[in-house]
């Protein structure tokens, strides 16, 4: 029972900082899961529970959303889980985890030391290469916002609209994850419980629900850095795991 415990807490928590700061769900459940459940079904469970939790923020963030944005970036992403998937398929559980926790450091390392070193960039190609390479780290590690979000920092998207975009990113990313994934063998939920799925869902009402009285009150960037902090310390056990399993 206490692993289903252990992702109603976790999911909360990412589902709070995710409606706060724009991005938090896969940053923070992605490393955690992985413990949990192991590099593959780990991060499928984490792409499914995404897809829920983005549909639900982005009804709750609507007003913001730029719709332009956002089909400049959601299709490729296709192009980028298929590769990942394929990986996941062929590559053995221990050197998977290793992958997992090194990709999301680095991604974590971009998003908090790199977006003041990114240039301005507009036009089709960067939103495209966005949402390709975004599309790959989703599949392989949960997370798609490290990738979207430094180009957004260097597109300069407002905070509002950037935190509000990157929703239906999410859900179309986890989407395409969690399809490829079946499609090519490179996962399944067959010994995963089913009280996850109910423990998923009520954590993420709770953090949705919690996240949108707080975020008024509570600076975006404070609660950024928060789940940067935990999802570092998740993938960097993540990454210890897969070293000591090798």
């Amino acid at each position: 029972m206490w692993i289903p415990l252990a992702i109603l807490a976790t999911v909360a928590l990412g589902s709070c900082l995710q409606r706060v700061s724009g991005m938090g769900l896969g940053l923070v459940g992605g490393p955690i899961l992985t413990l949990l459940l192991g590099p593959v079904q780990g991060i499928m469970v984490i792409n499914v529970l995404a897809v829920v939790n983005a549909l639900l923020t982005t009804y709750s963030m609507r007003a913001n959303v730029d719709w332009k944005k956002f089909l400049s970036i959601a299709p490729v992403m296709v192009l980028g889980a298929i590769p990942a998937a394929l990986l996941v398929a062929n590559i053995d559980s221990a050197v998977l985890l290793v992958l997992v926790g090194t990709a999301l450091l680095v991604a974590l390392g971009v998003v908090t030391f790199g977006k003041k070193f990114v240039p301005e960039m507009n036009g089709i190609g960067p939103a495209l290469s966005a949402g390709v390479i975004g599309g790959f780290t989703n599949t392989l590690a949960g997370v798609a916002g490290p990738v979207i979000t430094v180009y957004a920092q260097a597109a300069r998207w407002p905070q509002a609209v950037y935190a509000a975009t990157l929703q239906p990113c999410f859900f179309v990313g986890g989407l395409f994850s969690v399809t490829t994934k079946l499609l090519v063998g490179a996962g399944g939920f067959s010994d995963v419980t089913w009280l996850i799925w109910p423990a998923g869902v009520l954590g993420m009402f709770i953090g949705i629900t919690v996240g949108k009285r707080i975020a008024r009150h509570v600076p975006r960037e404070k609660a950024r850095m928060l789940s940067l902090s935990v999802a570092s310390l998740g993938a960097f056990s993540a990454l210890v795991r897969g070293l000591l399993s090798l």
